[in-house]
C-alpha cells in the first residue's frame, strides 16, 4: 500500500465504503442511503484518499466484511488498522471493543471498568459514537446498562445495530439441515427433468437457516414484517425490541404482554398487529405455541395445526419458520406466489398453476419438497432458465 484510497462495495445491508492507508484501513462506512454521502464521510476521516482497487490486504478483509454480513461465521480481530489521529482513550475503547467475540455484548460500564477507567461509561458511550471503523471495531456490541441498545450513528441507527447483532447471533449456530442437501438434489433429478433444468440453471442449494432465541421471537417478527416493505418492516422490528432489554434477542411473551397499547403502538404497530402480538404471547404462556426444544418433536402437520391457532398466523407464515427457522425437509408452499410462478417457469406455462397442481406435482418431490421450493424460488427470481 502506499497513497491513501478508497473504494465502494456491495454487502447484504448495502453499499458500504472504506478508506485505507499505507498502516491499514482508516475508515469503513455503512450505507448513507447515497454514495456521495458514505464517500464524504470516508473523505472527513481520510483527506485526500483517491478511489482505487483496494490492495490484497483491504481486500481480503472486504470479503470477510460482506460475507459476515451475510450471516457466515467471520472472525476480523486480525485486519490491520490505521488509527492515527484518533485520540488514545478512544483507540483503547475501540482495541477493548475488538476483543468482544461475536454474539456477546458488554455495557457502556463494563467497557470503562475493563479499561480501568470505572464511571467514563459516557466517555465510552461518546468514544463509540464516534467510530470510524464500523464493523471491524465492533461498536454494536456494547448496550446500555440495563442491556437496551442505546445509540448507534451509523444510518439507519437501532434498526441497524440490531440486524448486525442478529446476523451474528445466527452465524454462531451451526445452521445444520435437518437433512442431505445433495441426496435431495440428486432424487428431484431423477425424479422431475423440469426441476432439474431448473437446478442446472440456478446451480448449488445454499439454504440458509435463520436462528431465533424462540418459537415466539420468530412469530412475532413474522408478524411485524406482513404486509410491509422489508426496509419499514426492519424499522418498526427494531423500535419493539428497542423498548426491552437486551434486544436483539427479541421481546418475551410476558414483555409483550405486560407493555401498554401506547408503548407498542408507539414503535409503529398497527392495531391489527398489537392484536396478533398479544394473542401470540398470550397462546406462549398458555403452551399453544410451543418452545424450541418441543417443536422438534413434533410433525409439520402438528405445528401448523397449533401455530395457526394464534391470530394472524396463517399456514404459509407457519410453513416460512418450517423451512428457514427449522429446516424441515418436506414443505412445499402451494399457496406462495414464487412457488407458483417458478413451478410456471420449469414447466413453460403461461398462467399460474392453481395451488392444488402444484400440491399434486409436488408429490413426486417428496420427501424432498423443501429443497424443490427453494429452487422454484430462485427460478422466479430470475424470471426464466
Amino acid at each position: 500500500m502506499t497513497a491513501p484510497g478508497l473504494a465502494l462495495f456491495d454487502t447484504p445491508i448495502g453499499r458500504c465504503g472504506v478508506a485505507w492507508t499505507p498502516h491499514g484501513i482508516a475508515a469503513l462506512q455503512l450505507p448513507e442511503g447515497r454514495d456521495a454521502a458514505t464517500r464524504a464521510r470516508l473523505l472527513r476521516r481520510v483527506p485526500g484518499a483517491r478511489d482505487a482497487p483496494p490492495p490484497r490486504d483491504v481486500a481480503h478483509a472486504l470479503d470477510a466484511i460482506t460475507r459476515l454480513l451475510a450471516g457466515e461465521s467471520r472472525d476480523l480481530s486480525g485486519v490491520a488498522l490505521d488509527m492515527n489521529g484518533i485520540p488514545p482513550f478512544d483507540r483503547r475503547v475501540y482495541t477493548l471493543a475488538r476483543g468482544i467475540p461475536p454474539g456477546t455484548t458488554l455495557s457502556y460500564g463494563e467497557v470503562a471498568a475493563r479499561l480501568g477507567a470505572p464511571g467514563a461509561a459516557r466517555a465510552v458511550g461518546r468514544a463509540l459514537a464516534r467510530n470510524p471503523l464500523a464493523i471491524v471495531v465492533p461498536c454494536h456490541r456494547v448496550l446500555a446498562a440495563d442491556g437496551r441498545m442505546g445509540g448507534f450513528s451509523a444510518n439507519g441507527g437501532v434498526a441497524t445495530k440490531l440486524r448486525l447483532l442478529r446476523l451474528e447471533a445466527a452465524a454462531g449456530g451451526d445452521g445444520a439441515l435437518g437433512f442431505d442437501p445433495h441426496a435431495a438434489v440428486a432424487h428431484l433429478r431423477a425424479a422431475d427433468p423440469a426441476l432439474a433444468r431448473v437446478i442446472d440453471a440456478v446451480g448449488a442449494f445454499d439454504l440458509r437457516l435463520r436462528r431465533t432465541p424462540s418459537v415466539f421471537a420468530a412469530l412475532a417478527e413474522a408478524i411485524v414484517y406482513q404486509q410491509l416493505a422489508g426496509k419499514a418492516a426492519a424499522a418498526i422490528h427494531a423500535r419493539l425490541c428497542a423498548l426491552f432489554p437486551r434486544p436483539h434477542e427479541g421481546p418475551t411473551p410476558a414483555q409483550i404482554l405486560r407493555a401498554s397499547d401506547a408503548k407498542l403502538r408507539a414503535a409503529g404497530l398497527s392495531r391489527p398487529k398489537l392484536l396478533a402480538l398479544r394473542d401470540l404471547a398470550r397462546k406462549t404462556a398458555d403452551g399453544v405455541v410451543p418452545t424450541l426444544d418441543e417443536i422438534t418433536r413434533l410433525d409439520d402437520d402438528a405445528i401448523v395445526e397449533r401455530l395457526t391457532t394464534v391470530r394472524g398466523i396463517g399456514r404459509w407464515t407457519a410453513q416460512m419458520l418450517l423451512i428457514f427457522r427449522l429446516g424441515r425437509p418436506d414443505v412445499l408452499p402451494v399457496d406462495d406466489y414464487g412457488v407458483r410462478k417458478g413451478f410456471a417457469l420449469a414447466r413453460r406455462m403461461r398462467a399460474l398453476p392453481a395451488p392444488a397442481e402444484v400440491a399434486r406435482w409436488g408429490t413426486r418431490w417428496r420427501p424432498h419438497r423443501t429443497v424443490a421450493s427453494w429452487y422454484l424460488w430462485r427460478a422466479a427470481e430470475r424470471g426464466g432458465l
